[in-house]
C-alpha cells in the first residue's frame, strides 16, 4: 500500500493534484488547500498519484511506498 500526504505549509491550492487524481485529492472549500481524500492508495490510483506529485509546482505532495 502507498500512503499519500500533503504538506499544507507548502500547498498553495493550484489544484493540479485534483486534476490528476480527483478520487484521491480535493481542495478545501474554506482554505483552498489540498485535502487527501484517500491516504492509503492502491495500485489502481498509483499512476495518477505519481502524476499529481510531478504536477505540483511547490512539491507539497509526498508518497511513501511500503
Amino acid at each position: 500500500m502507498t500512503r499519500v500526504t500533503v504538506d499544507l505549509n507548502r500547498c498553495q491550492g493550484y489544484g493540479n493534484c485534483v486534476s490528476a487524481a480527483p478520487g484521491v485529492f480535493d481542495l478545501d472549500d474554506e482554505t483552498g488547500l489540498a485535502v487527501v481524500l484517500k491516504e492509503d492508495v492502491g495500485e489502481e490510483d498509483l499512476a495518477a498519484v505519481r502524476q499529481a506529485v510531478g504536477l505540483c509546482p511547490v512539491a507539497a505532495i509526498a508518497i511513501e511506498e511500503g
